[in-house]
């Protein structure tokens, strides 16, 4: 007999995400670390791969968080085009095979930190779009 204390969640809409804050912090410091390596791969490819796993994950869960708050503007604003464009562009590179390359990881940390530019201005911007 095999039980499991693991519970499925059935939530397509992404409702009980959105409720949950990202931890931010160690994300910054990971990208601030990855984007600050200049000399020879000190790594192996699978500590790369891991890296950039870990950065795809969280790329995910902050573009879901940068088109909520769009999509809370009206359809023709500023910030919501802009938001537009950073989400296209994070999906064509989330979509590119991961690499254990130092590039690879570099390129995942840009558009990570890229996403939560976006959602910084988004959350100055939802506010006053909705008094």
């Amino acid at each position: 007999m095999h039980t499991s204390t693991h519970t499925v969640l059935y939530d397509p809409d992404g409702l009980i995400e959105a409720e949950l804050p990202l931890d931010r912090e160690p994300y910054e410091c990971l990208i601030k670390a990855v984007l600050a390596w200049t000399g020879p791969d000190a790594l192996t490819t699978r500590d790369y791969e891991q890296i950039a796993l870990q950065l795809t994950g969280h790329a995910r869960a902050v573009a879901s968080d940068v088109r909520r708050r769009a999509d809370q503007l009206p359809k023709n604003s500023g910030p919501k085009a802009l938001a537009d464009v950073v989400l296209r562009e994070a999906k064509g590179r989330l979509s590119a095979t991961l690499e254990g390359t130092v590039h690879c990881v570099q390129n995942r940390a840009r558009m990570v930190r890229a996403l939560y530019e976006r959602l910084d201005r988004l959350t100055e911007a939802v506010p006053a779009a909705h008094p």
